[in-house]
């Protein structure tokens, strides 16, 4: 077996690449499986392997380090990875047996260079199976969190401090495991029974939503025929959620500031049943183009999409009815998809509330009197959130909290921070305003 078609080996340079780079593990290993050679099912062991380890980098250093006669940082992070792999194997993947993950780790270690670390990998793997596979926690509250769900203090200690201990467990427990796979169907170009014969898979309707759907068993889904249809497009529930919020009709003109990918945009033209007009914007023309081809997949020809920069007013654009003010984030709501979020340093996210303002404020500026504006985040940080949209609502006058529509309105009034128990999506922030006439 060369190296590029073994998936434990495409898995370690995987994850050496994303703790050093930081990067986003979606992109990170989306990559690495096109250049790489291996089958489908290499493929399937790899991903496991790859987000296991980078859902469960805490867990798995904490174990390592009370095996390690050396301190981690002294660890040379090809073999640092190698055994990160291998724990995670013998704790998380019974489908693999030990004496595998072991041998394949011990074989992997001399396969990239590290055969002086080989007898040490083959002691630290072959220790923990002999200790019964035990997990000792450190016996300190915080500490004891960090460890059982992989997460650093300031995170842990912030969704505490912002909706509570309860929250704060439902997110990070939540953030553990692979998250569902969830579409919107495209009732302009299919019937429900033409969706679901095309999915190769079981679909469950989720009840908040009339068109949305759970799927389980699911491969590829853009590689089937009712996606290149545009039958249907992958979003969770929180985005639909968060779409059905603005509730745009046909009568109205939407903007959608801060719109790539363009799932929430593609949401809302539906809702819309294809009328109207939607105005999408997003800074960087390569993400634009995102939003025209997945409109032209979906049948989507109300939407008008476009390069802008969501700070700066356009005197060119019309008054809006409806505004999506969906802004860039920290992604805390979001660390099932996107784990590494939990290893960044949050200094990163200190500048984010003001850009969050900056948009919003100039959003306001194109809202025609009694319009509506929904603000947007999928993290769970009260000053990227609440703390935001009263800066807001102290700088304009003219703007007051209008109530959510159904399922949110009667839980949550105008504003709802949303966690994986309520609806069973990702983490979330949704926020309406009107302007009075």
């Amino acid at each position: 077996m060369t190296k590029e078609n073994d998936a434990r080996y495409v898995a370690v340079r995987l994850l050496i690449k994303t703790f050093r780079s930081g990067s986003y593990s979606n992109i990170q290993l989306g990559s690495g499986l096109g250049n790489s050679s291996l089958d489908e099912r290499g493929k399937r062991l790899c991903s496991a392997i790859y987000y296991g380890v980078t859902e469960r980098r805490l867990t798995l250093d904490h174990i390592i380090s009370g095996l390690s006669s050396r301190p981690l940082g002294k660890l040379d992070d090809t073999v640092l990875n190698i055994l990160r792999a291998g724990i995670y194997q013998i704790l998380f993947m019974d489908n693999v047996p030990d004496s595998a993950a072991v041998n394949e780790s011990v074989a992997l270690t001399k396969a990239m260079g590290k055969t002086s670390a080989a007898g040490m990998v083959n002691a630290i793997l072959r220790s923990f199976i002999r200790s019964g596979k035990d997990i000792r926690l450190p016996g300190e509250p915080m500490k004891d969190m960090e460890v059982k769900y992989s997460a650093p203090a300031w995170l842990i200690e912030g969704l505490i401090r912002d909706y509570g201990m309860e929250n704060a467990g439902d997110l990070l427990s939540d953030s553990l495991g692979s998250p569902p796979v969830c579409v919107r169907r495209n009732p302009l170009r299919c019937t429900e029974e033409e969706f679901l014969s095309s999915l190769g898979c079981e679909a469950e309707r989720v009840d908040v939503l009339p068109l949305g759907y759970k799927l389980s068993g699911a491969g590829d889904i853009t590689a089937t025929e009712g996606f290149r249809k545009g039958y249907f497009h992958v979003q969770d529930i929180a985005s639909q959620l968060c779409a059905q919020a603005v509730a745009p009709s046909e009568e109205d003109t939407v903007l959608d500031i801060c719109a790539a990918p363009g799932g929430k945009t593609f949401t809302m033209a539906e809702h819309m049943n294809g009328k109207g007009r939607i105005y999408a914007f997003d800074l960087h023309e390569k993400r634009v183009k995102l939003i025209r081809d997945g409109a032209e997949r979906l049948g989507l020809e109300n939407i008008t999409a476009a390069a802008g920069d969501a700070t700066i007013f356009n005197e060119g654009l019309p008054q809006f009815t409806k505004i999506l003010c969906d802004v860039p984030c920290s992604g805390v709501g979001a660390i099932r998809r996107k784990p590494e979020i939990k290893y960044k340093d949050p200094a990163d996210f200190a500048g984010l509330p003001d850009i969050q303002y900056r948009i919003a404020l100039n959003a306001v500026r194109y809202l025609a009197p009694g319009g509506e504006l929904v603000y947007s985040t999928c993290t769970l940080r009260r000053e990227e959130n609440e703390q935001v949209v009263q800066r807001l609502l102290e700088s304009c006058p003219g703007l007051e909290p209008a109530e959510l529509p159904e399922p949110l309105g009667s839980r949550f009034g105008s504003s709802a921070a949303i966690f994986p128990s309520h609806f069973g999506s990702d983490g979330f922030f949704i926020a309406k305003l009107r302007l009075k006439r």
